[in-house]
């Protein structure tokens, strides 16, 4: 395809290497990040004057699956309707039938995610952290209450990010969702077991609240995806949790580690008195939480959290 300035009376501007169909959003060559079936390039939307993250999903991955295929259609479809303050918000999704791709765009965050964060800023008060919490807690919340209830399933530290969902199942509110999804160290041990419902964010966020924490991975001391997995269905905790000397944060993570039924859900946690005192005054904008919506692959919802300077989004 060949490359479009935006700006063609500009020689200097940096050109485009595509356009959406209608000609509002460009795509530059800079790479953002990639995955087995994703790659999401810098864009900028014209008619906004804001830079924007263009995703493109490989389609011929998913061309020996065509129930796959719906399903990620589908998935687009929802992700479009969501609109949540803490929710990175997807402006428009088409497919490129030439480069066999489905793209979308989204909004496009500029702070890394949070693990990086964290380790950039070591000295952040426990005040922070908890509003943090609470924004992360806020996304779940909506995609939890969505119908149909969204489940993000590979919630950490790198997902919350400035905006890049992971998978999401849609989920019945009376059933429950199958297929395994996530990060070991992160996965709920009924995720494991292939039959679960949305507390299995739950358990995720309360390990993001660990490492946030800590600034150290869940099961750092184990060297091997089988050995985390022996440890979580059997119930033994990371031993960073032995790390956190507040009493009060402790006992909030155990809470969202116990197994269910006992596992408070985000709207139960908002509540919980770990937040009572935060000031609600500036809408948390020292540390706001936004959530980004599922990028293609089966499954409906997802968070991401972002990390501006100034907050964060799951994605």
């Amino acid at each position: 395809m060949p490359l479009v300035r935006a700006d063609p009376a500009d020689k200097d501007a940096e050109p485009f290497v595509e356009t959406d169909p209608t000609g509002r959003f460009g795509r530059y060559d800079n790479l953002l990040g990639s995955g087995s079936v994703k790659r999401v390039y810098r864009g900028f939307d014209q008619e906004e004057g804001i830079e924007v993250a263009w995703n493109q999903v490989f389609l011929r991955r998913f061309a020996a699956d065509p129930p796959m295929m719906d399903r990620l259609f589908a998935e687009v479809r929802l992700l479009r309707s969501l609109r949540h303050e803490n929710i990175i918000t997807l402006y428009k999704a088409w497919t490129d039938e030439e480069g066999n791709t489905l793209n979308f765009i989204t909004e496009f965050c500029t702070s890394g995610n949070l693990r990086d964060y964290r380790k950039l800023h070591r000295h952040v008060s426990i005040k922070a952290l908890k509003k943090w919490s609470r924004q992360i807690l806020k996304g779940l919340e909506y995609l939890h209450n969505h119908e149909p209830c969204i489940i993000h399933r590979d919630l950490n530290c790198s997902n919350v990010k400035i905006g890049d969902l992971g998978l999401a199942a849609i989920v019945g509110k009376s059933h429950t969702a199958h297929s395994i999804l996530g990060t070991p160290e992160f996965m709920a041990p009924e995720l494991y077991e292939e039959d679960y419902n949305e507390l299995v964010d739950i358990y995720s966020f309360g390990m993001c609240v660990l490492e946030m924490v800590t600034r150290e991975i869940p099961y750092s001391e184990c060297d091997s995806v089988a050995k985390i997995f022996r440890k979580v269905m059997a119930g033994v905790r990371p031993q960073s949790l032995n790390k956190v000397k507040d009493s009060e944060v402790k006992a909030f993570i155990d809470r969202c580690l116990a197994k269910p039924p006992a596992r408070p859900s985000a709207s139960e946690l908002l509540v919980d008195p770990f937040f009572l005192g935060l000031d609600d005054d500036n809408g948390d904008c020292d540390a706001a939480a936004m959530l980004q919506p599922p990028v293609p692959q089966p499954r409906p919802r997802s968070s991401a959290v972002t990390a501006n300077p100034a907050r964060l989004q799951i994605a």
